[in-house]
């Protein structure tokens, strides 16, 4: 509404955010090039806005926290910090080494994709995704599926980490970084040397044009008695009356005007971390506590009914693969009970006619026994017809024996051929045992894999876990979340050991790729600094 005043824009975006946390924010506008704050108490029109429409103002964060975890209550606001952090990194606003960018950039993607599901997550799923700085990319000669291979390594180690907690684990990497959260300003000193200003919530620090990650000079909010401007001269006085008052120019009075709000409000944060939290704040921590533990619970019971669920799968897949193995054995005896009547029946039928010629050959050698008495009836009156006679009988004889002989091979062959037959008779009869037995545990294990089949997708299906659970929280639950919070930290000194162990790991392997004729000033800056051991923190204790 055109009688608006800066606050009640303000408040509007904040209540429909669902922030309570305001005091990091603003809403920035551009005017002839300066960035500037819509002011609380002015009217918004009353501004020096663009005089286009629809005019535009950017809800950003104009203080930082110094320590995110500690300060920044609401999941909302740690979601808004990441997501600024995140894109000034990304537009190479905040300097971010190489190895920093592919951690960070690994927390991103389990903030945005959840747990690393290789089924789901394969070779190519980040290829649209922007996660590394420009200049990063452009300083090794890595493939894009080089990088996406190291950040999916460690984004597979962030298992378990729900979005917020890797968006505070992004924040708590970004701000050890040297420009986060400083807000730089081209300055004057009193000989004319070009500086920049750079304000932040630990105070105010001096920077050599050319340098932007080592300050010269710092001067912590504790250890200034006075900051003021008169048109375009800015003055600090420090605490100490010993030591000089500083004195710079700045381009614009508008600069000035943009420092002093800084420096107030940065200052106002630094006071105010260091007194007893007010009881509005004391609420919210209250109710983050109680929102973290009951977020914890749900976490553990969504994970203990997804345990269950697996288990349930693994215990279908495996009555499934039981079921097939079953029915490969039934087949199997199928196939040789088939078999087994199919020999049945060739050797029944062998039988058969192996009888029957031994019937036959019996007929044969009876016949020829009659004929053999019928010659020895018949008398024979000359020598020469009962020689031959006699030759006659001798071949029937012997003809006879033979004839006996086959007669009785015979009669053996048809005796191991029925024998035969009764064996492949019991062979086919344990056969279709055997398929009896199979049939029986097949049509039981149907019934167990049904069930396990019949499992509903939906997870609310495990109803006495569900209904089993209280968010009632105890003193108990109170004490037993703060042993947690102490092994959290306990634990967490030692993952960040391990941490630096990985990405120096990681700084040697892609070393060897390095384009050194493309490193920036600020790369070969930061890796001084990195040789000489120096930190964002010590670097400012040394030069306070």
């Amino acid at each position: 509404q055109v009688k608006w005043k800066g606050k009640d824009l303000f408040d509007l975006v904040c209540r429909t955010l669902g922030l309570r946390e305001t005091w990091f924010f603003g809403l920035q506008y551009t005017i002839k090039d300066t960035v500037a704050w819509l002011k609380m108490d002015k009217k918004v029109l009353d501004h020096d806005v663009p005089t286009e429409e629809p005019v535009t103002f950017h809800f950003l964060a104009k203080f930082y926290p110094e320590n995110a975890e500690e300060e920044l209550v609401q999941e909302i606001t740690q979601h808004l910090f990441f997501l600024q952090v995140k894109k000034q990194i990304l537009d190479e606003k905040i300097y971010c080494p190489p190895e920093a960018s592919v951690l960070l950039a690994s927390y991103a993607v389990q903030a945005k994709y959840g747990d690393y599901d290789p089924n789901v997550h394969k070779r190519g799923f980040l290829a649209q995704e922007e996660l590394l700085p420009k200049r990063v990319i452009n300083l090794y000669q890595m493939t894009p599926e080089m990088w996406e291979e190291r950040i999916t390594a460690w984004y597979a180690e962030h298992r378990g980490r729900a979005r917020d907690e890797a968006e505070m684990e992004y924040l708590k990497i970004a701000q050890d970084l040297e420009m986060y959260g400083v807000n730089y300003f081209a300055i004057r000193n009193k000989k004319g040397t070009e500086l920049l200003l750079g304000v932040d919530a630990l105070g105010l620090h001096i920077y050599d044009p050319d340098n932007r990650l080592t300050p010269k000079i710092s001067f912590p909010w504790n250890e200034i008695r006075n900051i003021s401007y008169s048109d375009k001269e800015f003055t600090i006085k420090p605490l100490d009356k010993k030591i000089d008052v500083f004195k710079f120019n700045s381009s614009k009075l508008r600069v000035n005007k943009l420092i002093l709000q800084l420096c107030i409000g940065n200052h106002d944060l630094f006071m105010r971390r260091r007194k007893a939290d007010s009881l509005e704040v004391q609420q919210m921590k209250a109710q983050a506590r109680e929102e973290k533990a009951r977020k914890q619970m749900e976490r553990q019971r969504l994970a203990r009914e997804k345990q269950m669920r697996e288990e349930a799968e693994r215990t279908r897949d495996e009555l499934e693969r039981r079921l097939m193995q079953l029915k490969e054995e039934a087949t199997m005896a199928n196939e040789a009970l088939m078999r087994s009547e199919e020999t049945a029946d060739l050797l029944a039928e062998k039988a058969q006619i192996t009888e029957e010629e031994a019937k036959l050959l019996a007929q044969k050698a009876a016949e020829a026994e009659q004929e053999m008495q019928r010659i020895k009836a018949t008398a024979i009156r000359t020598e020469e017809e009962k020689r031959l006679m006699e030759q006659k009988v001798l071949e029937a004889e012997m003809l006879a024996l033979k004839m006996a002989e086959e007669s009785e091979r015979r009669a053996k062959e048809a005796d191991q051929l029925k024998q035969d037959l009764q064996e492949a008779r019991e062979s086919e009869r344990r056969a279709k045992q055997k398929l009896l037995e199979i049939t029986s545990k097949s049509s039981y294990t149907p019934s167990v894999n049904s069930s396990a089949t019949a499992l509903p997708t939906d997870l609310p299906s495990f109803n006495l876990i569900s209904e089993s659970l209280s968010f009632d929280f105890k003193d108990t639950d109170m004490k037993r979340l703060s042993m947690e919070i102490e092994k959290e930290k306990v634990e967490y000194m030692e993952k960040s050991k391990h941490l630096q162990e990985q990405l120096n790991e990681l700084k040697t392997e892609i070393e060897a790729l390095k384009l050194k004729e493309r490193e920036t000033a600020l790369d070969i800056l930061h890796n001084e600094n990195a040789s000489r051991g120096n930190s964002k923190h010590n670097t400012i204790k040394k030069v306070s």
